[in-house]
């Protein structure tokens, strides 16, 4: 036991000879939790979770002998936590409407009984190892909770409980570790948050995500177990791009973490969420999804942790071997928060006063994901999804330049596009996917081998007409050539036709790679038939006012994606369209003119 030293915002120094760096402490009256990040002497540097307005020197302090832990079992899912993973519904039915400081509940419910079915391979017992299967818990309709071995736990198991129904803290078996301890097991154990899980080996990343939005898919895979991020300026669209994705994604557990955005924003990802379907299975989909609540005015020190606290529970069912996708939202206020506690330690500030550390402590969190096998020889992953915030939209401030160097896939959003009610605004010219070649194999297998080359024609496209573009507002389109005003065209078609994706159109919401992929295949037939005539003469205000153009724009909201028949019958009578067009240039040459050198040449 100990007492407050100095109190400076949200770090105080404690008379606590005892505590270690990273240890938990309680501090004051009304017990504030915090965390030790340095020792001077006698006394200890910790930082708080909780706002420290009225606490003052002379108040008792104490160490409670742990790191920053995470609870890890049944009733992670369908649930809504703080920071420090105190559930909102728990901390609301204590506290009320407004969070009141000191609230301790725990993380788990502990009077909720679970069906226990345990694995028959322990019957006889035998040696177990840290991360393997326990038994299941089915935690919720769509997902199967795997009980897992503490991770550092190994030893013969001694007993393992029958199938039955148990609380979270009722033993359930026993081990006797290699030094003669025996330890009990629980449906649930605890994991220090700063440090990750471990796993035999990693894998690398080979099928895609598939989120169901054009522009991702298509153009800018991410892998499962790959690394993206969503930079872009207020305004741009990223919390509803990273809803989307959240929503209709091919991951098996879906992590939502609300890191330092504001409260309304945050609010609105709290009453959606839990009102959305499923679209794999028609359940509720809160059914695999975690949320993580942080707000902007909630304690900055809560708002560092949160993000490994959601890491932490991602690479937790990661481990039991389900694919899982971590959306943080936003790294920029989580940088924002390291700086302002960097700030209060004294420590030399760089660039725009970020730490020195930041490039480190981004590139620490974001290797957390990945492909791995597992502890107990399951393949799992963690893919992370990080929004940044740059101000003003400046994407070589340090939060965003730090990233873009880490990860591999960089889906940039452009106010202007958003300006234009282009939406999602991911802008095709600062973007980047590392994982092409990889999703490229996977598209060949499934989807149709054409998928890179139509890919890189599309973009090829959507790059010649932005410098068109530029000549047309400098001089205006009538000095574009026939040939430059198709490309300009051909490229709004894909645009508008392809890119374009309304996230409140029940058709249009979510498109699969079959889709995806009929309509760019469709999109670039026309372009490249238009093209042809347009060489041979044809001039391309005729092409341009074709009736098929509109109605190549309304395919994507007209057929589902379960029922592309009559896309792809539509597709099919594109060459008829321009077949009419193209009988008045198809032509034999005409004969060369007496008097030219060919016609000299046809008379002799």
């Amino acid at each position: 036991m100990g007492k407050i030293l100095e109190i400076n915002g949200p770090l105080v120094r404690l008379e606590l000879p005892e505590a270690v760096i990273g240890e938990q402490v309680r501090v004051g009256a009304i017990g504030l939790i915090g965390e030790v990040i340095g020792r001077q002497g006698d006394s200890a540097l910790a930082q708080l979770y909780e706002d420290t307005g009225g606490l003052h020197p002379g108040e008792l302090a104490e160490g409670l002998g742990w790191p920053l832990s995470v609870e890890l079992g049944p009733g992670l899912l369908n649930a809504i936590f703080d920071g420090v993973q105190r559930p909102l519904d728990a901390v609301r039915d204590k506290s009320g409407d407004r969070i009141a400081r000191g609230v301790s509940v725990p993380s788990l419910p502990r009077d909720r009984r679970w069906h226990f079915v345990p694995d028959p391979r322990w019957q006889d017992g035998g040696h177990i190892a840290g991360g393997d299967v326990l038994g299941t818990v089915q935690e919720t309709a769509s997902i199967q909770h795997r009980i897992l071995t503490p991770p550092l736990a190994h030893g013969e198991l001694l007993e393992l409980a029958p199938e039955g129904d148990y609380t979270i803290e009722e033993v359930i078996g026993r081990i006797k570790l290699a030094d003669g301890r025996i330890e009990r097991l629980q449906l649930f154990h605890r994991w220090p948050v700063r440090t990750p899980r471990p796993f035999r080996k990693r894998d690398h990343a080979i099928k895609p995500l598939i989120t169901g939005q054009r522009i991702l898919d298509t153009f800018y895979p991410l892998l499962k177990g790959g690394k993206a991020a969503i930079p872009g300026p207020f305004g741009a669209g990223k919390t509803m791009l990273q809803q989307q994705v959240a929503r209709w994604c091919n991951a098996e557990i879906v992590i939502y973490v609300g890191c330092g955005e504001r409260g309304n924003e945050m609010t609105d990802v709290l009453e959606f969420m839990p009102q959305l379907k499923d679209p794999h299975t028609g359940r509720p989909l809160m059914e695999r999804t975690l949320l993580v609540a942080n707000t902007s005015n909630m304690p900055v020190v809560a708002r560092e942790a949160s993000v490994y606290v959601g890491m932490t529970m991602a690479e937790y069912f990661r481990d039991q071997g389900y694919d899982v996708v971590m959306v943080a939202d936003s790294t920029s206020r989580w940088a924002e928060a390291l700086r302002e506690v960097a700030g209060r330690l004294g420590q030399m500030p760089v660039e725009e006063g970020y730490p020195a550390y930041l490039g480190s402590r981004l590139a620490a969190f974001y290797e957390r994901a990945g492909r791995v096998e597992t502890l107990a020889g399951e393949h799992g992953s963690v893919t992370l999804i990080g929004a940044v915030s740059p101000p003003g939209g400046d994407f070589s401030e340090p939060v965003t330049s730090h990233t873009k160097e880490i990860v591999q896939t960089f889906w940039a959003l452009s106010k202007e596009l958003a300006d234009a009610r282009h939406y999602p605004s991911v802008d095709w010219l600062e973007s980047f996917s590392g994982y092409v070649p990889s999703a490229a194999r996977w598209w060949a297998e499934n989807i149709d081998p054409g998928w890179a080359a139509a890919r890189g024609e599309a973009l090829d496209l959507l790059s010649a007409s932005e410098e068109l573009q530029r000549i047309v507002n400098l001089v205006g389109v009538e000095a574009l050539s026939s040939e430059q005003r198709w490309i300009l065209e051909s490229s709004n078609l894909l645009k508008e036709g392809l890119l374009q994706q309304s996230a409140i159109d029940d058709i249009d919401s979510f498109c699969s790679p079959e889709k995806q992929f009929a309509l760019l295949a469709g999109l670039l037939e026309i372009h490249r038939r238009g093209l042809r005539l347009v060489r041979l003469g044809a001039p391309a205000r005729r092409l341009i006012q074709m009736p098929l153009l509109a109605q190549a724009r309304r395919w994507k909201s007209q057929h589902a994606s379960d029922k592309l028949e009559q896309l792809k019958e539509k597709i099919a009578r594109i060459a008829a369209e321009f077949e009419w067009i193209a009988v008045d240039y198809e032509k034999t040459p005409k004969t060369a003119p007496p008097g030219s050198a060919e016609g000299k040449g046809q008379q002799s």
